[in-house]
């Protein structure tokens, strides 16, 4: 049936062709001897058959006698007049330009275009015929700006439409104006972004024109419309042609509509013209760019030009609300990391978190705790993100709980510290197990750690060791790095680094950590607190354990196997050795970053480098005694160690590699020897267990006071995950931990403070 449909509406549709009284047709002018001459107006005639009742008009081609063509053959002689008078009056400028006689085809189109278009300007029909060489007839020259079309447009503006390059030159070269408007106040420049032809724009744009920067009446400039288009060619084209970005519309500046629209082409486009339209407010809301930002990358982006991550809308709301508010996690974490304030009230006295109860996310609900939201805020109505959470949240009883701890966990005790460092008879030591992007784990128990001793973390400890990742925060606290910013720090250092797969590309590495720390600060430029960050010597078998320093390193003790000649070349001294260098050794992970010079990552030899530290602040103080200087030397009275989190312990079906006699056990000892390998690799560096039960020994024999705190994480987290999500369900079981563990912190801020 379908068949039979298809094939009657092609035999209709050819019926139709030949049928159809305005097919223009070629005649030879004999036939019309017999008939009547009823009209003649220059080349166009109406004759009237008798017989047959019908009516013919004719164009004469002057340069033949002999045939000429029927623009139409009608059977009403009311119609036939009237259409007689249009084509006779219509047509006239088109031959009279035209070289050459037209052709069977344009006169079909002219024909068509003037009955589909019947209030059409003579222009008009040019460009649509594409006729250039009549653009200089004077009848059309004089309506080259008409705007008799049905949307009210120009010829120049259909031109565009169509986009004729060819037409457009002929029009603009015949004084089209550029700033005439449509119906709908649009101008030759909202029509050029439409056809997308950056060419167009340049063409219109080599001279002034109030056009290019038009309001239309849906309040947009063609800038606007380009920007709400994703258009970043024709932008670009635009702001060549001095387009202005400081013209406000409905939705705000152009800026404000490639936000919205999340074209991040456009957005560069246009702050690369101008940066300062970060700053721009919209109409409406005041709200900056910011606040219009509708995913991570969008958002990460306006921050790097320099928005105000804290901007305040005229609704007293930042950023971070609207993105709570609207759900967009993950645009909630660039602002979180990149200070946004997780405390700030905006409409009514909301928090974001006060927002993120009502909108019940949980993820959101943890990543704004994790970095310090306070459940206990009120709004204006007397309600806090808790009672917000009683009636809304699924997570009630978890956040409740969490939050009340934290709040009496993080008060700074009553405890006075009574000792000065002339006077101190101990030292403290910290120290900073190897764990990748889990140096999240670290920075949030160092955050604890310092909020609820009141000081920051350089100023609690006289030692500060680390490996890895937690070599890189050692020496970023000894550098004064705020352990807040450390932790925004982190989750933006993994997505510029972590990008691609394994083993990673290490010139961002290398770039991060410079610009970190200073492409030329050396180990020594700060002295206090005594920093060992611990590194894998590979240009050697066996390898050996290096630690960097930034003091003189103690004499080595006398060793019966040393050889009178070293085949290795000498160690960089402390006061020569560049910090970045120095933690970019300790995070040389295998497989993950290539080796720099003759060092791999310290997490081979050391991964949890308490012991190492302990051994290390031995040989110091045996050399100070040794030359005399007994009166500075401090037994480590305190020691902290730092786990970067303990994976849960998952069962190993099989570790047995052996010789397969069938495929079956093939299979077997490859699984046996995945397994085996994760396991073997998994020891080496295992930074609890064993290091723990000795680190804790060793302490216990030495009357050293011992803490250590690693948290029991719910799932196992890569030492490259770049899932925010992940990564702060890792921070969420870390303050789950903190308050577990909550007699244990104070009692350690009691003896970091008196001891």
């Amino acid at each position: 049936m379908q068949f039979f449909g298809r094939l009657v509406n092609t035999i209709n549709n050819v019926s139709n062709l030949f049928s159809n009284p305005y097919r223009v047709k070629e005649v030879p002018l004999a036939e019309y001897v017999a008939h009547t001459l009823l009209r003649e107006e220059n080349r166009v005639i109406l004759y009237k058959n008798k017989n047959a009742h019908y009516w013919d008009c004719l164009l004469v081609n002057p340069q033949s006698k002999l045939v000429a063509f029927r623009l139409f053959r009608l059977d009403n002689e009311t119609e036939a007049v009237e259409r007689f008078e249009q084509y006779a009056r219509r047509l006239r400028p088109f031959y009279e330009s035209s070289p050459q006689p037209l052709q069977l085809e344009v006169l079909q189109q002219l024909s068509d275009c003037f009955r589909n278009h019947p209030h059409w300007s003579l222009a008009h029909v040019a460009v649509e015929t594409e006729l250039l060489g009549s653009f200089r007839h004077n009848r059309i020259l004089s309506c080259v700006n008409s705007t008799e079309c049905e949307d009210g447009c120009t010829p120049l503006q259909l031109a565009c439409r169509k986009g004729n390059m060819e037409c457009l030159c002929e029009l603009v070269e015949c004084h089209a104006r550029l700033d005439v408007t449509d119906k709908n106040g649009e101008t030759v420049f909202h029509y050029a972004v439409r056809g997308s032809n950056p060419e167009i724009i340049k063409l219109l744009g080599k001279k002034p024109s109030v056009g290019l920067n038009h309001l239309s009446n849906q309040g947009q400039t063609p800038l606007h419309l380009a920007c709400q288009l994703g258009k970043e060619d024709v932008v670009l084209a635009l702001l060549k042609c001095h387009a202005k970005c400081n013209i406000m519309g409905t939705l705000g500046y152009p800026i404000h509509t490639a936000v919205k629209y999340s074209h991040k082409g456009c957005v560069r486009a246009l702050l690369e013209v101008d940066v300062n339209q970060v700053q721009f407010k919209d109409p409406h809301y005041g709200a900056a760019v910011l606040h219009w930002a509708k995913n991570a990358e969008m958002t990460r982006m306006l921050i790097e030009y320099g928005c105000d991550v804290n901007s305040v809308s005229k609704t007293a709301d930042m950023a971070l609300h609207i993105m709570v508010k609207r759900g967009r996690f993950d645009s909630a974490m660039v602002l979180l990391t990149h200070g946004a304030l997780a405390n700030a009230k905006g409409k009514d006295g909301n928090t974001p978190l006060h927002l993120a109860m009502k909108q019940d996310h949980l993820e959101t609900i943890k990543a704004l705790i994790v970095f310090g939201a306070d459940v206990e805020i009120s709004n204006e109505f007397g309600e806090t993100p808790g009672l917000v959470a009683a009636r809304t949240s699924k997570g009630y009883d978890s956040i409740i709980h969490i939050s009340t701890a934290l709040g009496h966990l993080l008060k700074t005790p009553d405890v006075v510290d009574s000792t000065s460092d002339a006077t101190r008879t101990y030292d403290r030591l910290l120290c900073l197990d190897g764990g990748g992007i889990r140096g999240l784990v670290l920075i949030q128990l160092l955050i604890a750690i310092e909020k609820a001793a009141g000081r920051p973390i350089r100023e609690l400890f006289d030692w500060i060791a680390g490996t890895s990742t937690g070599g890189i925060l050692a020496l970023a606290v000894v550098h004064g790095k705020p352990v807040d910013y450390l932790r925004c720090l982190y989750f933006r250092m993994k997505d510029e680094v972590f990008r691609g797969s394994r083993p990673y590309e290490s010139e961002p590495l290398d770039e991060f950590l410079k610009r970190e720390f200073g492409e030329h600060t050396k180990m020594t430029d700060v002295q206090k607190p005594k920093v060992i960050v611990t590194g894998t010597l590979c240009d050697r078998q066996p390898a050996e354990l290096h630690l960097f320093r930034n003091y003189k390193a103690p004499a080595m003790k006398n060793k019966p196997d040393v050889k009178t000649t070293d085949p290795f070349r000498p160690l960089t001294n402390p006061e020569d050795q560049l910090v970045w260098r120095a933690a970019r050794c300790s995070g040389a992970a295998p497989t993950y970053f290539r080796p720099i010079g003759r060092f791999l990552d310290g997490g081979l030899l050391a991964n949890n480098p308490t012991l190492d530290a302990m051994t290390e602040i031995h040989e110091y103080n045996k050399s100070l005694s040794q030359k005399g200087q007994s009166q500075k030397v401090r037994k480590v009275g305190v020691v902290v160690s730092l786990g970067t989190g303990r994976p849960p312990q998952v069962p190993v079906s099989s570790v047995d590699v052996f010789r397969p006699s069938n495929p079956w056990e093939l299979a077997k000892t490859v699984f046996g020897a995945k397994e085996l390998g994760k396991m073997v690799v998994d020891c080496c560096t295992d930074a609890d267990g064993p290091a723990v039960d000795r680190a804790r020994a060793w302490c216990e024999m030495t009357d050293t006071l011992y803490f250590r705190f690693s948290p029991l994480l719910h799932s196992d987290v890569m030492l490259d995950e770049v899932n925010d999500a992940i990564l702060v369900n890792a921070l969420w079981d870390t303050q789950l931990y903190i308050c577990q563990q909550q007699e244990q912190f104070k009692q350690l801020v009691q003896e970091l403070l008196t001891r």
